[in-house]
C-alpha cells in the first residue's frame, strides 16, 4: 500500500518533470510554473481489494457500548452534534439519523485526541447511481483525516476511494461490504499525530479499521489531511471533532445509528 503512494508521487514528479522541460525549452531563461495537480493524479485503481463476504448479522442488533464509552448518539436525537449553522439538522427517526442533502457536514461538540470509534451506517437498499455517486459520505477523524464511506457492493471504483479506504491514500486491505439496505460497522482505533512547538511534525497519525468484524486497515500511517486535489500533508492542530460529511451526492442519503467513543 505504501508502494503504491510512493509510486503515485513519483509519476506526479514525472509528470512535472515532463511539463518542466517542455516549457523551459519554450521559454529559455525563465523559471518554470509548477503543472497544476488533477484529482485523477491522486486515485489508483489497482490493486482492486479481494471480496471477504463477513459474517452475517441480524440488522435489528445493536450491541450497547461499553460503561466507559461516550455515547455520541443514542437514538433519540443530536445534541451531542453541530452543523454549520450551530445546530445539527440531519434528520432522526426511529433510532437512526440521515444526512438531509444541502445541510453541510456535522459534527461532535466535543473533541478528541486518541480514541476507539463504533459507529454504524446504512447505504440504502434501492441506492443508484455508480463509482463515487453511490451513497458517498466520510467520517473525519479529528475532523481532519477521512474514513470513506460508499456503497462498495458491485461498484467499481478507485481503490484508495472505496469504502473503507484512507481517501485518496490507500486501499482497504479486502473489500468486507454488505448488500445495500443492511447495516454496515466500523470499528476505529485511532491516535493522533503529535507535532512540534515549531509547528513541524513529530509523530503521524495511525489508524487500524474493522470492517463488519473484518481487518481492513492495520495500524496504518496517515501521509496527511484529505485534499481531493494534490497530496496530503500536515499542518499543527489540537483535539478535534468526529465529522460527517454531507456529499451532496444525488443519490438517496445513507443513515447512522450506535455511534460511540472511548478515549485511550
Amino acid at each position: 500500500m505504501q508502494n503504491s503512494f510512493v509510486k503515485k508521487i513519483i509519476l506526479s514528479a514525472l509528470l512535472s518533470g515532463v511539463f518542466f522541460y517542455g516549457y523551459a525549452q519554450e521559454q529559455p531563461g525563465k523559471v518554470p510554473e509548477p503543472m497544476p495537480m488533477k484529482p485523477q493524479m491522486t486515485e489508483f485503481w489497482e490493486p482492486e481489494p479481494k471480496v471477504v463476504t463477513p459474517g452475517a448479522v441480524p440488522s435489528n442488533l445493536v450491541v450497547p457500548p461499553p460503561s466507559d464509552a461516550i455515547v455520541l448518539f443514542d437514538g433519540k436525537d443530536l445534541s451531542k452534534w453541530k452543523g454549520k449553522d450551530g445546530e445539527a439538522k440531519w434528520r432522526v427517526s426511529d433510532g437512526v439519523f440521515t444526512v438531509n442533502k444541502g445541510t453541510g457536514d456535522i459534527e461532535t461538540k466535543q473533541t478528541f485526541e486518541d480514541y476507539q470509534l463504533h459507529i454504524e451506517w446504512r447505504i440504502p437498499a434501492d441506492i443508484q447511481g455508480e463509482s463515487q455517486a453511490r451513497g458517498n459520505s466520510g467520517i473525519f477523524m479529528q475532523g481532519i483525516y477521512e474514513l470513506q464511506v460508499l456503497d462498495s457492493y458491485n461498484n467499481r471504483t478507485y481503490s484508495n476511494g472505496q469504502a473503507g479506504s484512507i481517501y485518496k491514500q490507500t486501499r482497504p486491505l479486502v473489500n468486507a461490504m454488505r448488500k445495500p439496505g443492511e447495516w454496515q460497522v466500523y470499528d476505529v482505533i485511532y491516535t493522533a499525530p503529535r507535532f512540534k512547538e515549531d509547528g513541524s511534525l513529530f509523530s503521524p497519525a495511525y489508524i487500524t479499521v474493522m470492517h463488519n468484524g473484518v481487518l481492513i486497515q492495520n495500524h496504518f500511517e496517515i501521509k496527511g489531511d484529505t485534499p481531493y486535489i494534490g497530496l496530503p500533508k500536515y499542518t499543527k492542530h489540537g483535539k478535534g471533532p468526529i465529522k460527517l460529511q454531507d456529499h451532496g451526492d444525488p443519490s438517496k442519503p445513507i443513515s447512522f445509528r450506535n455511534i460511540w467513543l472511548r478515549e485511550l
